[in-house]
């Protein structure tokens, strides 16, 4: 039986934190970008799964995870830990190399990556154009604008990212159709979960070639992330693809979520509201379950076939 210790602190806080770090929205801009550049090498080397989850981050014990990407028979994976505010690169022949997360421009970030890649025998080559930002982009390697990093404001997120993937995934277990895993999309900056009906969605007109496979089935999306463009807040959304006749004026819960035009039509609610909630957990399931309900009871969905 293993030794009792009773002085080790608890694994992690029930408390769901709140964005009242200053430095967070500067230290978002960077961290968005920095990873960017590893998502892309993500894109570059890992096998196309449907919908492009083959591209997006999962979450783990201490922050994000590309998950292992082949190259050249043998594999490798890069870890964001947000506990140490390192970049892990490790190889599966045993070697490890870090970066650290601390006050950096973009095109350093950039160069560092690279370099630790060289060093490790990977050459990658990616598009080093940001993507999914409010604003005109700047070249990885030549963005000496975005610089800032402040290990609290990101600690905060991350945190907050990670009790929110607890309740996600407890809410994708009650739904036995196909769904995606709960991950993290690097480009958006968003953690998401969606569910499918398992029929075709009309195409869209006009839609390039990421979208019509990301939409190429009907779906109900549910996510969390930062804020950005018209809407800065935290907040979690959920929106259905097609929205079926009648959604906008559906009603959901908590009453603190609301429908809002923004992005094409969603339900929204703010992160502080889920926070400040009695129950957070409970909260932000009643947001999932009834906006999910919504959706695939006026779209029609074959329930009884697709849910526990």
């Amino acid at each position: 039986m293993a030794a009792s210790h009773p002085a080790w602190p608890a694994l992690s806080s029930p408390e769901w934190p709140a964005f009242d770090n200053p430095a967070w929205p500067d230290t978002y801009a960077t961290l968005h970008m920095w990873i960017q550049i590893v998502g892309k090498i993500r894109l570059k080397l890992a096998p196309p799964v449907n919908h492009w989850w083959g591209t997006a981050f999962q979450l783990c014990a201490r922050g994000l995870t590309t998950m292992p990407m082949p190259y050249n028979g043998a594999s490798f994976e890069m870890i964001f830990d947000f506990c140490s505010h390192e970049l892990h690169i490790c190889a599966n022949d045993n070697r490890i190399k870090s970066i650290k997360l601390a006050p950096k421009s973009v095109a350093d970030f950039y160069a560092e990556v690279m370099g630790v890649l060289a060093e490790l025998g990977i050459a990658v080559k990616i598009w080093p154009m940001p993507v999914e930002i409010p604003g005109p982009p700047i070249r990885f390697t030549e963005d000496r604008v975005h610089k800032s990093y402040n290990a609290a404001a990101a600690s905060i997120w991350w945190r907050a990212m990670a009790h929110s993937a607890d309740v996600m995934n407890e809410f994708r277990a009650g739904f036995i159709g196909k769904s995606s895993p709960v991950h993290f999309w690097w480009g958006g900056f968003d953690l998401a979960v969606t569910r499918f009906s398992g029929r075709r969605a009309p195409e869209r007109p006009g839609a390039d070639a990421m979208t019509k496979e990301a939409y190429s089935h009907e779906v109900i999306s549910a996510g969390f992330w930062p804020g950005s463009g018209a809407i800065t807040e935290p907040s979690f959304y959920a929106y259905a693809a097609p929205p079926p006749a009648g959604l906008k004026t559906a009603t959901v819960r908590p009453a603190d979520a609301h429908w809002t035009e923004e992005f094409g039509g969603e339900f929204l609610m703010k992160y502080d509201d889920v926070r400040r909630a009695r129950s957070p957990r409970q909260a932000l399931m009643d947001f999932l379950q009834s906006t999910y309900d919504a959706g695939a009871t006026l779209g029609k969905w074959d329930r009884k076939e697709l849910e526990r």
